[in-house]
Parts: structure tokens; sequence; C-alpha cells
């Protein structure tokens, strides 16, 4: 997902937050600290770990997404010289067209695994980590009503908002879930694709997500992801952020860990491709793979 601000302005809570976890006198302290970029009752404690951390961020996103009307946007869709490098601008117009413009529009990853999935008619589809639904409404028009896609977050903010824009698009072959992408709430060997669009990066623990997702594959499935790779000489500063982990880059994989840790997840027929830079030391990058056919 994109990299979120971490500007007390960037950070600002909507209107209706501010109106309930503050008194009238600490306004101006509701929206947290420019070191945190915390919101609301909470602005200022610690986070448990690395989910927790990651889960208030984009809980935060939700919420500017559905009210802008309180400072600048939480997210940055921009690398450091104004390029867009995360977000809508990635999308083509045929991927437009098949989603809801809502869903589109609210995207923060930072590519578009659906145009490498090769999706076909009545698959089964599931999207690690679906943010507002965009990769999810796409799948689902492209397996038909035959198919079905699934979207899963951690984030009931998020799920709220993709549920919204499925809605909007009267999407009935959608399901978006809750759960974390560590611990897949489906069976084993229950669907055809794994996409996830900028999110794995975000996982405290990289080898589970890829073993899950191996694991509810079909023999022959397929796994087809976008997500962020980091150089091999990624400083240490960088990587110590944790404000620059839940915007996706100090929690990367380099290639040769992403390429280690999917092989070792019993996969096969790994290809790495960097489509753009998203920062001095990292890459967005198209990762594919299939768990073969007689596992």
């Amino acid at each position: 997902m994109a990299e979120l601000n971490t500007t007390t302005e960037g950070s600002c809570c909507a209107p209706t937050e501010q109106a309930t976890c503050c008194e009238p006198d600490a306004k101006a302290d509701c929206c947290g600290d420019a070191a945190s970029g915390a919101c609301g009752c909470a602005a200022g404690e610690p986070a448990a770990d690395v989910r927790e951390e990651v889960r208030e961020r984009y809980a935060a996103a939700a919420r500017g997404m559905r009210d802008t009307s309180c400072c600048a946007p939480a997210v940055s869709t921009t690398d450091a010289d104004g390029v867009q490098v995360f977000g809508a601008s990635l999308y083509g117009e045929d991927e437009q067209a098949v989603g809801a413009p809502g869903a589109v529009q609210a995207s923060l990853g930072c590519g578009v695994p659906t145009a490498v999935a090769d999706l076909h008619e009545g698959e089964t589809v599931l999207d690690l980590g679906a943010g507002a639904g965009a990769d999810v409404l796409i799948s689902a028009a492209r397996v038909g009503p035959t198919g079905k896609a699934i979207g899963l977050d951690m984030t009931d903010e998020m799920l709220a908002l993709a549920r919204a824009n499925a809605a909007e698009a009267g999407v009935t072959n959608a399901e978006f879930v809750k759960g974390y992408i560590e611990d897949l709430p489906l069976p084993d060997a229950s669907v055809d694709v794994v996409i996830s669009n900028c999110v794995i990066n975000l996982s405290g623990d990289k080898p589970r997500v890829l073993r899950e997702a191996a694991r509810v594959l079909r023999p022959g499935g397929r796994f087809a992801v976008s997500d962020v790779i980091a150089d091999e000489d990624m400083d240490d500063a960088t990587r110590a952020d944790m404000a620059q982990w839940t915007g996706c880059i100090a929690g990367a994989l380099t290639r040769r860990e992403f390429t280690e840790a999917l092989t070792a997840a019993g996969l096969v027929d790994i290809r790495i491709d960097e489509t753009h830079r998203v920062h001095d030391q990292a890459a967005s990058a198209i990762i594919r793979a299939r768990r073969p056919a007689g596992a």
C-alpha cells in the first residue's frame, strides 16, 4: 500500500472522530503528534506490534477516504519527487472500466496484479489485504458469475469501504472477509489464484504469509502479486523506521529473500519483474509463482 503521511496535518482525524474522542479544550491534540502519526484517543500510545501499527494507519486511511473535510489526506501516493508511484494512476482504462470508480480511486497499491494474473471464467481468486476492493471487483468481473473473488483484510474500516464499493458496482460474486494474511481463514487447496497489491511487505512474518498462500492454492494454482522489493543495500535507518514500514518501504524483502521464501513455501516457476521505482532504495515489482500440479 501507499506511503502514509506522518505529519500532524496529514494524519488529522475526521470531524466525527474529533467530536467523539476529545474534550473541547483538547481538540488540538486529537490528531496525535508528528512523530507517531497516530489519530484519536490512542494518539501517542505505542503500537503493540507491527500488525497493530499497520492496522491503525490503514484504518485512518479508510476513514480519510470517507471524509476528506479535515486536513490533508493521510496517504501520499507520490515519491519524493512528486511522481505518482502508488494508487489509482497505475490502473489502465480497462481495469478502471470494470472496477467501481470509488474502489479504484481509493487504491493504495503499488501495481495492478490482475493485469498479470491471467484470470479465467469460473476461477476462485483470493486477494490478500483487499483494502477498498479495487482488485477484488476487477477479479470478480474477469472470473464471471461462475467464479468468485474473495477479499481478505484485517481492518474493519477497509472492509466496510470495500463492501460499499461492491454494492455500488452491483457485484454479486465478490466476498469480503476479515482475517490476517499470516493465518488465512480458508481451507487447504480452495482457491485457483492468490493476488495481492503491496500488502505482503507490511507483514511481520512474510515467510508465513507465503506458506499460507501456498496452502490455500489448489495444485497448479497461481500466485501473482504486486509488492515492494528492497534493494540489497537498503540502509539500517530506513529499515528501522516504523513509519516507512507501514508505508511499504522498510518492511520489504529483497529479490533474493522473496525468491528464497517462495521456494521454501513450495512454490515454483518464480519470476520477479521490477515495474517502477518507489523509493531511492526500493522498487515495485510483479512477483509470480505457481504451486506444483502434483502438490
